[in-house]
């Protein structure tokens, strides 16, 4: 289950699938307000971290998934582990790359600034510069975003209505205890040690300047047996950067951490 974050969509998830397919049942959904998913207002959806979290754990139940391996991104990371802290018994193994599921106060300068009431707004929903301006600070190697690729990120963030969730998430961070997101985060981050015995597995480009090094070494706290990768030359959007490296870690690590096999179920008796 490929989980993406902001301002993102299952798009960024497609040279993975392409990896795994075949071999493993891989399910990417978009989250409410991005993608390809329905994009509602505010009057109708909270677009609250404990939503986001909410609506995972619903389609988990309604698909009735179970032995999941998580992958998440960005936002991914901490809606993913939410739903996995809200019903542990359905997920097996994890792998993270380059985000959060805990309390920081950290926030850069430029987040900061998307977050200044009106202005903020105008910025993201407006001229749609987060998405725009993450095409070239998110990834280290430039080349990659190709017209095709730039032109993928940006397609369903078309229109000011379209751009909304994006601007959700942005406001959604919570840094101080205050914020209406607060208590969801720092329960997820209570629910993390529960996991550390599960094959985990962290994915870390080196150059992101907003999860940076010191979230993966946070993640090591929670999870100290998770296996480790340390891509030097990667930036946030670590999968556009080096897919090419993390398409064989990850099918490693699934290889290396098999699921067990399910009991067939037994024919029912005759008379």
């Amino acid at each position: 289950m490929l989980v993406h974050g902001n301002p993102t969509w299952s798009f960024y998830w497609r040279e993975l699938v392409a990896g795994l397919r075949g071999q493993y049942r891989v399910l990417v959904p978009d989250h409410i307000g991005c993608g390809l998913s329905d994009k509602p207002d505010e009057s109708s959806y909270s677009y609250r971290l404990a939503q986001r979290v909410a609506d995972l754990g619903q389609w988990i139940q309604r698909l009735d998934l179970r032995q999941i391996t998580l992958v998440g991104h960005d936002w991914g990371g901490a809606i993913g582990m939410g739903a996995a802290v809200a019903a542990p018994a359905r997920f097996a193994r994890f792998v993270l790359l380059n985000t959060a599921a805990f309390r920081a106060s950290r926030c850069p300068a430029s987040i900061r600034l998307c977050r200044v009431p009106l202005l903020g707004r105008l910025m993201i929903q407006g001229l749609n510069l987060f998405a725009r301006a993450a095409l070239h600070s998110a990834v280290e190697h430039h080349e990659r975003m190709t017209p095709a690729v730039r032109a993928g990120l940006l397609a369903p963030y078309d229109s000011w209505r379209s751009r909304l969730a994006i601007d959700r998430f942005v406001q959604d961070i919570p840094l101080r205890p205050a914020h209406p997101s607060y208590a969801t985060l720092a329960q997820i981050e209570a629910g993390l040690a529960q996991f550390q015995r599960h094959p985990v597995c962290l994915i870390w480009g080196m150059r992101d300047w907003c999860f940076g090094p010191e979230f993966l070494e946070r993640f090591r706290e929670f999870f100290p047996a998770a296996e480790v990768h340390r891509l030097a030359d990667a930036g946030h959007y670590v999968v556009e950067d080096a897919h090419e490296r993390i398409v064989p870690l990850v099918a490693d690590f699934l290889a290396r951490h098999p699921l067990p096999r399910k009991r067939p179920r037994k024919s029912p008796e005759g008379p």
